[in-house]
C-alpha cells in the first residue's frame, strides 16, 4: 500500500503521521522537540519505521510544516515544505470540506485561519503573548495545583464563573490569586480562566475577523473541554473537534505530499537510514551586502546538503561550495 508522511516539527511537540491513499490516517506520533529537532525526527523516524514494518507500506512521499519545516525537509527528503498555515487549513478543509473557520492553539503560539470556498482568505498569528496559549492554562494549572489533564472537566462544573482579567498572563496570575484569596471555588476559578484565555485570543487573534460557522478548534488546546465551551459561549455556535486535533499540522503536511508526488511523478525521501546518520548545523554571517544575513549550514560528513537564511536566495544554489 501507498501511503505518505507528514512531519509538523514545532518549539514544543514534533508529530508525525502517516496517511493512506484515501487520506485515512494509520499512524499517529506525538513527540516532545525538547529545542533538539534533528534528534527528535530521528527518533520519530525510527519509531514510524517500526510500526510500518511488515504491514506491506512503502511510504511514497513525505510533508513537512512547522517552525523547522526547512531543517526537517533537508534531514528527511521532503517533497514538500509548507508553512503551518497552509498545513492546518489543508487539514480542516480535508476533514470538514466546508470549514470556513479554523481557530489552532498550540503550547507556544496561537493563530486563526479563515477559509471561504475551501481558499485561505486571512489568517493572524500569536506568537509574541503567553496569555493566548497552551503555556498560560499549564502555568496556572501548576499554580493550582490542578492536573492539566482535569483543567477541562473542572471548568465545566462551575456554577458562576469569576472574571479573571486575561490580557497579560502576569496580570491575570495575580489576578487569579486575588480571586482564590476571596473564597471563590477551584471550579469557578478554572472556568474564569478559561474564559480570559478566549477573550484574550478573540481580542487579539481574532480581532477585526469574520468569524464564521463550521469553526473547527485544533492544536494541543483543543484537548480541553473547557476551552471548547468557552469558545462555543462566546461565538455562539459549535465547536467542531477533528479526532486528531493535535496533529493536524502533519496531516495537512502528509496530504500536501500526497499531491506533490502525484504531480512530479517521483519522491526525494531519503528512506529511513536517515535515523542514523550524523547530521552536523553551523552558520556564518554573510557580509556581501548590509543586511548580513545569518546563513545556516547542514551537512553530513563534511558534505553540505543545504544552506538557507539568505534573503536574496543566493547561498541556496551553492549547497557544496564553501
Amino acid at each position: 500500500m501507498q501511503v505518505y508522511l507528514g512531519i509538523d516539527v514545532g518549539s514544543v511537540s514534533t508529530n508525525f503521521v502517516v496517511i493512506d491513499e484515501d487520506g485515512n490516517v494509520l499512524v499517529d506520533l506525538y513527540l516532545r522537540t525538547r529545542g533538539q529537532p534533528i534528534q527528535v525526527v530521528q527518533d520519530g523516524m525510527r519509531q514510524i519505521e517500526e510500526a510500518v514494518a511488515g504491514k506491506n507500506l512503502e511510504i511514497c512521499g513525505v510533508g513537512t510544516t512547522g517552525s523547522a519545516r526547512t531543517l526537517t525537509g533537508v534531514v528527511v527528503g521532503a517533497d514538500t515544505v509548507k508553512n503551518e498555515i497552509t498545513a492546518h487549513a489543508v487539514a480542516a478543509s480535508f476533514l470538514v470540506p466546508n470549514v470556513q473557520t479554523v481557530l489552532e492553539i498550540g503550547g507556544q503560539d496561537s493563530k486563526i485561519i479563515l477559509l471561504r470556498d475551501g481558499i485561505v482568505v486571512d489568517f493572524a498569528m500569536n506568537t509574541v503573548c503567553a496569555a493566548g496559549t497552551g503555556s498560560f492554562l499549564d502555568h496556572q494549572a501548576a499554580r493550582l495545583n490542578i492536573p492539566i489533564e482535569e483543567f477541562g472537566s473542572l471548568a465545566l462544573q462551575s456554577r458562576s464563573p469569576v472574571r479573571i482579567a486575561g490580557r497579560c498572563s502576569v496580570f491575570a496570575e495575580s489576578d487569579m490569586i486575588h480571586k482564590q484569596q476571596m473564597g471563590h471555588t477551584a471550579p469557578d476559578i478554572i472556568a474564569g480562566l478559561c474564559d480570559a484565555l478566549v477573550r484574550n485570543y478573540l481580542n487579539n487573534v481574532g480581532k477585526g475577523k469574520e468569524i464564521l460557522a463550521p469553526v473547527v478548534f485544533q492544536g494541543g488546546v483543543a484537548a480541553n473541554v473547557g476551552i471548547r465551551a468557552a469558545f462555543e459561549k462566546a461565538l455562539g455556535v459549535e465547536v467542531i473537534i477533528p479526532e486528531y486535533f493535535s496533529v493536524m499540522g502533519a496531516i495537512g503536511a502528509a496530504l500536501l505530499a500526497k499531491s506533490a508526488v502525484k504531480e512530479k511523478g517521483q519522491t526525494d525521501f531519503r528512506g529511513f537510514a536517515i535515523s542514523d546518520m550524523h547530521y552536523q548545523a553551523s552558520s556564518f554571517e554573510c557580509k556581501g551586502c548590509p543586511n548580513l544575513c545569518e546563513i545556516v549550514n547542514i551537512s553530513v560528513d563534511g558534505e553540505i546538503l543545504a544552506r538557507w537564511g539568505g534573503r536574496c536566495g543566493k547561498w541556496e544554489t551553492m549547497r557544496k561550495t564553501g
